[in-house]
C-alpha cells in the first residue's frame, strides 16, 4: 500500500508515501499540520503525476535541510514547496497542500529506518481508505498540471509530462 524508498545521497533517511481516498477529515488534518502535530507533508494528489515526483521533492528538501539552505520553516513544508515550479511559498501551499474540502491526500514522511511507529501514528489520524500509492496517477488533473508547469504540446511530443514536470521542479532555483 505504501511506498518506501531510501534516499541515495542520505542512506540513513527513507521517504514513505501513503495515499488515502474517501478522506473525511481533511480540515482536521490540515489544522494539525499547521500546528506541527503531524510529522509529514500532506499533499493534494490531484497535482501529482507519479510517486517519483514526490521523491524528487523530498530528496531535494532533505539535501537543503542538511546544508542549511531551506526556504521554508520545516522539512515537510519544504517538500510541498519543492513540488512547485515557482518560488512563491504561499502559492505552493495553495496548489500542492491539502484544502479543507479535499477527499484524498498523499502523506509523505521522511524518517530513519527504525521509525516505523510514525507510519501507524499517521494512519491512525487519517479518516480515509488507504490505497496503493501507484494509484496517484488516477487522481491527477492533467489539465491543471500542464497549465501550472506551462507544458506545451510540442514538449510532450519529445518527452513525457513527468519529465517536463520534474525538470521544472529541479531547475526552478536556477532559472
Amino acid at each position: 500500500m505504501q511506498l518506501t524508498r531510501e534516499l541515495e545521497l542520505y542512506p540513513d533517511h527513507s521517504v514513505t508515501q501513503m495515499l488515502f481516498k474517501e478522506l473525511k477529515n481533511a480540515a482536521e488534518l490540515r489544522q494539525k499540520a499547521v500546528e506541527g502535530k503531524i510529522n509529514g507533508a500532506l499533499i493534494n494528489p490531484t497535482m501529482l503525476l507519479n510517486p517519483f515526483q514526490v521523491l524528487v521533492a523530498a530528496n531535494k528538501a532533505v539535501h537543503l535541510q542538511k546544508i542549511g539552505k531551506m526556504k521554508t520553516r520545516s522539512l515537510f513544508s519544504e517538500i510541498i514547496f519543492n513540488l512547485s515550479p515557482t518560488n512563491n511559498i504561499s502559492e505552493a501551499f495553495k496548489k500542492f497542500g491539502i484544502s479543507d474540502g479535499d477527499d484524498s491526500v498523499l502523506v509523505v514522511l521522511v524518517h530513519n529506518k527504525d521509525e516505523s511507529q510514525l507510519l501507524s501514528d499517521i494512519t491512525a489520524k487519517v479518516n480515509g481508505r488507504q490505497v496503493p500509492v501507484e494509484d496517484v496517477s488516477s487522481l491527477s488533473d492533467l489539465a491543471k498540471i500542464k497549465k501550472l508547469y506551462k507544458v506545451t504540446p510540442q514538449e510532450e511530443k519529445c518527452g513525457t509530462l513527468l519529465d517536463a514536470v520534474v525538470c521544472r521542479m529541479a531547475t526552478k532555483d536556477v532559472m
